[in-house]
């Protein structure tokens, strides 16, 4: 079932009605998608599975509460319902365990320099980038993420994660920073080795 695209609306139904097969056939087919949420806000992969299975707690526990035929694409709906609610227990996490923001005094309409050449970014691989951005401090890994990955707005980072749109500013601003260095020293790492 895992490799297969399973019936979202049964499946759905019959989470709702605790069906243990249902549950497990949701969870085999969720479980990467959800790992790869994880993994990208939490570095460790033991405390990102911890994190993964307490979002599938909490999927079970709410899904009488999701409606899927608000829109024609259940699946979808799902996919981005579950989304938030692993990007949300990890940022719960980290809140508990070592997220220790710093909020820059920073004026809210300061702007924030965009490079309009072409980046490391765009040299290379998929998997460098990843690496790279589970490198940074806990604070700005968790604002890049939000901002870059997730599409969240400042003011909507701001509220999540109780800081000032200012320090998400500068958070992110601080985060590209040290991406770029963390690139940059990998680049030439390569060239010399």
């Amino acid at each position: 079932m895992p490799q297969d695209k399973p019936e979202i609306t049964s499946l759905i139904k019959g989470c709702c009605k605790n069906n243990r097969n249902s549950q497990r056939d949701l969870y085999q087919w969720l479980h990467g998608y959800a790992l790869k949420i994880s993994f990208r806000y939490i570095p460790n992969l033991n405390e990102a599975e911890e994190l993964v299975n307490e979002s599938f707690v909490k999927l079970f526990k709410n899904i009488q509460q999701f409606n899927f035929n608000l829109q024609s694409d259940p699946e979808a709906l799902l996919k981005g319902w579950f989304k938030r609610i692993v990007v949300n227990t990890c940022i719960d996490h980290l809140r508990k365990t070592q997220l220790k923001l710093v909020s820059y005094d920073v004026h809210p309409d300061k702007d924030f320099q965009i490079d309009s050449q072409e980046s490391g970014l765009d040299k290379i691989s998929y998997q460098e980038i990843i690496e790279s951005i589970r490198q940074l401090s806990p604070v700005y890994r968790t604002v890049f993420n939000l901002f870059v990955i997730e599409g969240y707005s400042h003011d909507e980072i701001a509220e999540q994660l109780k800081i000032s749109v200012g320090a998400s500013k500068s958070n992110l601003s601080k985060a590209r920073q040290n991406l770029r260095k963390l690139i940059k020293y990998k680049k030439e790492y390569k060239r010399y080795a």
